[in-house]
């Protein structure tokens, strides 16, 4: 009897839990069987190493092969463990030796003439392969995914063959390296956003974009058609601090296990999701049997753009209200669980009535009361109050569009207050205003006598509720931030203020 043993990583939302691949040789009927639970994949891939062994030109061992992915209730899935499963059978019959493996993990996926293909979900796999302190050996395809993460030591490989050489110290494998965009900072990566100029006119819409960069606050416009919302929520991320190197990592391995690749050109910029308003449940918050991040959590670290708010079903919507709360969403199923992380700042347009033209100066709307009212209810009170920005963009004069109109502040300009104002907060609290909790805001965003009692006023006035209190000051917080102001004062207080009058309108 042998016995050898593999060490590998599954897939279970973004973590990648390590996975021991025992493999077992005992007399008996030749066969192979692979326990663990197992999913479809991962059953075949007794058929895939048994080929892909015998095209390396070695006898597969006709013998009883128990392989055993332990621990045994973690579901695995994928052929991310053909590569593990030919070495530990390999190892087992005596073809490697087996103390080569005990460094080393091992993710890929066999194709029948023994090349290895790419999986999923490899950038997990190598953050925490660099803390086990193990090498991680991958197929080509995944290597400069993998390099992404800089303490981690990660070999890439073409083939079968190439790796049994590596193994017997009879080669080579390269490091896999993820070349200049490894290193790639907010220079590199600022050339990938629209800029801020491009927007003319609607001063008081870039305003409020820039305190919800400033601060981390969520925003809403309303306004007719053609006015730019869409302009001015596509470049917010421009105007977002540069993430750090474990912010980026977060959210590219996001990225990762859902399959969609990773960008070596733009990895280091905050992703901007903008789903279409027909997006299902799942498309937004993740889902299906097998649980994959949805469009909030790919949005991680970045914005979330909805456009044409109340078109979305109102169910949709309403599965944001925990995540915008927490930054995470929790997605259980009869088999699976998973959780994501989903702190993503949301942007969102809508129109103010079913034309779009409701308070226009043009007069063209005809849209009754109740239609109007009918329409902005699409969108829940719960929900708006979750939302700390909420401003009217109206129609501007052509003049201002011309070319004879002013150009616009640029983004760098934009961003090196904002950036200013983030200093501020981390120095105080390391964190944005729009994460600060309760007795934090009590102890960083105290008010004048005179200025409690003006909200107070506010809030009665326009029937706002305990959360659009803490939100308001919040935002008057990162008013004064940005003005350079130690305390919140009077204008800092009643221009936030002014930010909440369309939500208490709808």
């Amino acid at each position: 009897m042998s016995l050898a043993i593999v060490h590998s990583r599954a897939q279970d939302g973004v973590a990648a839990p390590a996975v021991t691949v025992e493999v077992h040789l005992s007399g008996g009927l030749p066969g192979t069987s692979i326990v663990g639970l197992p999913e479809t994949a991962v059953k075949e891939a007794r058929d895939r190493v048994r080929v892909a062994i015998q095209s390396a030109q070695i006898d597969y061992p006709a013998r009883r092969v128990t392989v055993s992915l332990a621990p045994a209730d973690l579901p695995k899935d994928g052929g991310r463990f053909d590569l593990p499963i030919a070495l530990g059978i390999l190892a087992a019959a005596g073809h490697l030796p087996k103390e080569s493996l005990i460094h080393h993990e091992f993710l890929g996926e066999l194709a029948l003439s023994g090349e290895l293909r790419a999986v999923s979900g490899v950038l997990p796999a190598a953050i925490k392969a660099a803390r086990a302190g193990r090498t991680l050996i991958v197929p080509r395809a995944n290597s400069a995914e993998a390099a992404l993460v800089s303490t981690a030591d990660v070999r890439s490989a073409d083939s079968l063959l190439d790796v049994l050489a590596f193994l017997r110290g009879a080669g080579t494998l390269p490091e896999a390296c993820a070349g200049q965009w490894l290193e790639g900072g907010p220079t590199e990566a600022a050339m990938f956003y629209p800029d801020l100029a491009d927007v003319r006119g609607q001063q008081h819409a870039r305003r409020a974009l820039e305190i919800a960069a400033a601060g981390g606050h969520h925003l809403l416009f309303v306004g007719p058609p053609g006015t730019g919302k869409t302009m001015l929520a596509s470049r917010l991320p421009g105007i977002l601090p540069a993430l750090s190197e474990s912010e980026a990592l977060e959210a590219a391995a996001i990225r990762s296990v859902a399959g969609h690749g990773i960008d070596l050109r733009t990895w280091r910029q905050r992703p901007f999701r903008a789903p279409h308003h027909t997006a299902s449940a799942v498309a937004l918050v993740g889902g299906g049997s097998i649980p994959r991040p949805g469009e909030i959590s790919l949005a991680h670290c970045g914005v979330l753009f909805l456009d044409e708010l109340p078109e979305f079903d109102r169910h949709v919507l309403e599965v944001l209200r925990e995540p915008l709360e927490s930054g995470r969403i929790a997605i259980s199923r009869a088999a699976r669980q998973a959780e994501f992380p989903a702190a993503f700042q949301l942007v969102a347009a809508m129109n103010p009535c079913p034309c779009g033209y409701a308070g226009d100066a043009s007069g063209r709307c005809a849209c009754s009361a109740d239609a109007i009212r009918r329409y902005r209810a699409r969108v829940s009170g719960p929900l708006l109050d979750r939302i700390d920005l909420q401003i009217e963009v109206p129609r501007i004069a052509l003049a201002e569009l011309g070319t004879e109109g002013a150009v616009g502040e640029s983004s760098a300009a934009t961003l090196a207050r904002v950036v200013a104002a983030r200093q501020r907060q981390d120095e105080r609290a390391g964190k944005p205003n729009a994460a600060l909790r309760h007795r934090e805001v009590q102890r960083d965003c105290a008010l004048a006598t005179a200025d409690r009692v003006l909200l107070e006023r506010a809030l009665d006035k326009f029937g706002l509720s305990a959360r659009a209190y803490q939100r308001i000051v919040r935002v008057a917080r990162t008013i004064a931030d940005l003005a350079g102001e130690e305390n919140i004062g009077t204008p800092h207080l009643g221009e936030a203020i002014q930010y909440r009058r369309v939500g208490a309108r709808a």
